[in-house]
């Protein structure tokens, strides 16, 4: 009897498309200023929402 060959170890990346991901600074200079709107569209009412929970946490815990 013989044993079976032991797998060979596998890449990561050999099971995934082989696609190209553009970089950030690819992409169309024409949706920049998108990008940027749709990021502080979410990034200052988040910011502003961290700022009322540390707030009103120090409220809470300090009296």
């Amino acid at each position: 009897m013989t044993t079976p060959p032991s797998p060979q170890p596998r890449d990561r990346a050999e099971g995934t498309p082989a696609v190209p991901v553009p970089a950030a600074s690819q992409s169309p200079p024409g949706r920049r200023p998108l990008i940027v709107g749709a990021w502080l569209w979410v990034g200052l009412p988040l910011a502003y929402g961290v700022y009322e929970l540390v707030h009103k946490a120090k409220q809470l815990f300090t009296g």
